[in-house]
Order: structure tokens, then sequence, then C-alpha cells
């Protein structure tokens, strides 16, 4: 059933295609924890100049990514700004509290943005009891709330305040290439907006494993600190290193076409009776559905999807989410939407 699913879970279900595979096998490699991969150098030294940032460093994972930017921003008993439905709060399995001993002060902000009145309003005064603000997170695009795109307008604007209040900021970019795509500003743009960065290679990219993450020297170099004690030193990482230089090189563009899927996909369920969409929240490769006036549960949906070979994710409550990549067609998305009105009916 899986290999002939239409497999909308997300788009970190993609698999490396055969050229990619070809240059991971003729990757140079080196011991990247003495530095000497020069596939992961060249793929950091490549994102950083894309970020516009001194330096870069490769890790394992996103949640790893994002909670060691966390760590080298904070002290213990510290306090992290964040919108309410952030991957950083919701996803990463309290690592924030367990690695960094830091607690995260939620926002429930519009389409998963954050405004600086708000911010403004949850920044800690100096008083010996209370924690000190030392870190407002921003995710660009948003997930939870459908793949939303931050204006960077706004990004500048949090980013003078958050610098005025001495507070250091940190661009969860997990999908920032596709932020970028759809609003048209470069990834550096956004980046000059935060005091670190991380950005993901296998989700919409397509590259198997891997994210970078991006600041100063000195920000990066304390980051390979912890990377290590988190686990994060690899060795001859420069055969997945490999993928994410193709995959910057040749799959950034074409994430126009998952957002095109999308954009349809989102139509033809807002037509379907029981299911509700906010057209405002489909503007890359995710949509966000819910299914309360439906009078069936998420879990009996997905089940009969499943039966029908389309596979969907739970949200948040009464609410499913699919999401568009390289690996599913359009084709395949209308085949899917045909199955869900069917299901539903």
């Amino acid at each position: 059933m899986a290999d002939q699913a239409i497999d909308l879970r997300s788009d970190t279900v993609t698999k490396p295609s055969q050229a990619m595979r070809q240059v991971m096998a003729a990757a140079d490699v080196g011991d990247d924890v003495f530095g000497e991969d020069p596939t992961v150098n060249r793929l950091q030294e490549k994102v950083a100049g894309l970020l516009g940032k001194e330096a870069a460093l490769y890790v394992p994972s996103g949640t790893m990514g994002n909670q060691v930017c966390i760590k080298v921003h904070t002290e213990p008993g510290d306090e992290v700004i964040a919108e309410s439905g952030s991957h950083v709060f919701n996803y990463e399995t309290g690592g924030a509290a367990f690695l960094s001993s830091v607690q995260v002060h939620t926002i429930e902000g519009r389409l998963g943005r954050l405004s600086v009145q708000d911010i403004r309003r949850a920044v800690r005064p100096p008083i010996y009891y209370m924690p000190r603000s030392s870190l407002i997170c921003v995710e660009n695009t948003h997930n939870r709330a459908g793949g939303t795109v931050y204006p960077l307008s706004l990004l500048k604007e949090i980013s003078a305040f958050a610098h005025e209040a001495k507070i250091s900021v940190h661009l969860d970019g997990a999908r920032l290439w596709n932020a970028s795509v759809a609003a048209g500003v470069s990834p550096a743009a956004y980046a000059a907006c935060a005091d670190s960065v991380s950005v993901c290679l296998s989700k919409g990219l397509g590259a198997p494993v891997g994210s970078v993450i991006a600041g100063t020297r000195g920000f990066i170099e304390e980051a390979r600190h912890y990377r290590k004690i988190f686990g994060g030193g690899m060795r001859q990482a420069g055969v997945l290193a490999a993928a994410g230089i193709y995959a910057l090189d040749h799959n950034i563009e074409r994430l126009q076409e998952d957002h095109a899927k999308a954009a349809f996909l989102a139509g033809e369920l807002a037509s379907v009776p029981g299911l509700e969409i906010d057209p405002e929240s489909v503007q890359t490769n995710i949509i966000v559905f819910t299914v309360e006036k439906s009078g069936k549960s998420p879990e009996e949906i997905l089940m009969k999807l499943r039966e029908r070979g389309v596979l969907l994710t739970p949200g948040n409550y009464l609410v499913l989410r699919a999401v568009t990549h390289m690996d599913v067609s359009m084709d395949q998305v209308k085949r899917a939407a045909v199955v869900v009105r069917e299901v539903m009916q």
C-alpha cells in the first residue's frame, strides 16, 4: 500500500533522485568532527553565502539545529518568546526545557505570525524574580499555520525591536526556501533579520538528511561545541552533504510547482461539504483544514483515506494536514482531491 499510496503526509517523505544519488556516491569525504570533510565544508560555505552570514554548520536534523541555536543564545532560567503553534514549542519534545533549561513564553499569533506589539507585551521587565527574555523565535514558513509566509517588513520590525531591547532573534527557516520562492524575497534578506537561522535540506528540496544553521563565526564555533554535546558530530558526512549541495543547486526554484499543487488541492477541498479552509493560509505547500462540521472524526477520515491510497496527517484539534512535494505529481494531487470528496460523501 505504502509504495502505491499518494503520500501527502509531509515533504519529509521525498526520496533522493537518481542524479542526487550519483553525486552522493562520488562525494569527497573526510572526518567532519576534525573539520576535514571537504564536501561538508563546501555545503556550509554555500549556505552561509546564500543566507548572507559569516559561517554555517551542518547538523543531522532541523530539531537539532533549532535546539543548538537556543542553547547558544540562552542561559538556564531564561525565557524564549515564540508563537503558540511554533515547531520549537510543539514538535521538539520539550527540547528547550530539557537541553537548555529555559521556558517558552507562547503568544497566539495570526497565521503563525507574531506582532511587535504582542512581543513587547511578552518581554519581561528587568526584575530579579522574573525570567530574562533572551530570545525570540520566529518560524518562516509556519508549519502549523499552513505554510504561511512572514512578510519581510514584519520581520524587520521584530528584528529592530529585539535588538533595541538587547534580545536575540532565531529564525526557524526549515522551509525558508518555500517562503523565498513564494514571496520573491531572497533567503539572505530574511536571514538578515535574525542572529541565527536554521534551514532544512530534507523537506521540499529532496535531500535525504540534514539541516544547516548559520550566524556569526563566533556563534557557529559555540554551536559546533553544542552540536558535539548533543550527539550531532558526524564523520564522513560528505556523502550526505553532497545531496544538500545538489538540492540547493537544482531544487529551489521548482518549489513553485509544489505551491501550485497545494493551491489546486486547497481549492478542491474548500468545495467539499464539511471541510473548512482559510484561503489566506494557503501560501506555499501546506494545506490545513478543519473537519469539525463534517460529523466525522479525523481518525475516521484518515483511516478511510488510507484504505483508498491517500495519506494525510492529523493537525491540531479537528484539523487535517496535506503537504505537496516533488514526489507527488499534479495528477496524483487531482486524484487525491477526488478521493477526499468521495470519502467525505
